[in-house]
């Protein structure tokens, strides 16, 4: 049974951002002429910073040097987190996504824009934004269920403290 260059790169790279307490979400070669870039896609619960990044890129970097798992000829080494409109495709993804709005592919049913509220080996508790005065409601999907979901980017989303505050004020009002 054949693997691929970037399972092979995966099985050598995988203990070495493990070891920085990451979780090794992508590798992937690209060729652009002569021209070959290794990416690599890390994150953790709690997210990746730059130092993370640049300590992780270190020891990939070392690792890869001293071994010839990209072959002869050179290659740009990138490293970096998943973004903000990942795509969530195992179940740590959807947990880390969790008070996040996320588009739903649904199975039987289209497509569901919806905050993830919580998530458990069965499946997702989320909340559909009401519309037009409405209040949201609470609906659960099966894992089974959903054929794709992609976090969505969200530009005026209150934080929890604004929201705290804006109830506080308006109890203090009445």
């Amino acid at each position: 049974m054949s693997t691929t260059q970037s399972e092979r790169l995966r099985v050598l790279l995988e203990p070495l951002v493990s070891s920085q307490g990451l979780d090794l979400e992508e590798v992937e070669v690209d060729s652009v002429g002569r021209k070959r870039v290794l990416r690599v896609v890390v994150d953790s619960d709690t997210g990746a910073d730059l130092d993370q990044i640049a300590d992780v890129s270190r020891a990939l970097s070392a690792k890869l040097d001293e071994t010839d798992a990209m072959g002869a000829g050179e290659y740009t080494l990138e490293v970096g987190t998943p973004g903000a409109e990942r795509e969530l495709t195992e179940h740590r993804h959807y947990v880390r996504a969790t008070d996040r709005l996320v588009k739903f592919q649904l199975a039987e049913s289209g497509e569901l824009v919806a905050r993830i509220l919580g998530v458990d080996d069965d499946g997702i508790d989320v909340e559909v934004p009401g519309v037009k005065g409405r209040k949201p409601t609470a609906r659960r999907l099966a894992f089974a269920d959903v054929v794709k979901a992609r976090v969505q980017v969200e530009f005026n989303r209150k934080s929890k403290n604004e929201e705290h505050e804006e109830n506080t004020e308006n109890a203090e009002e009445a």
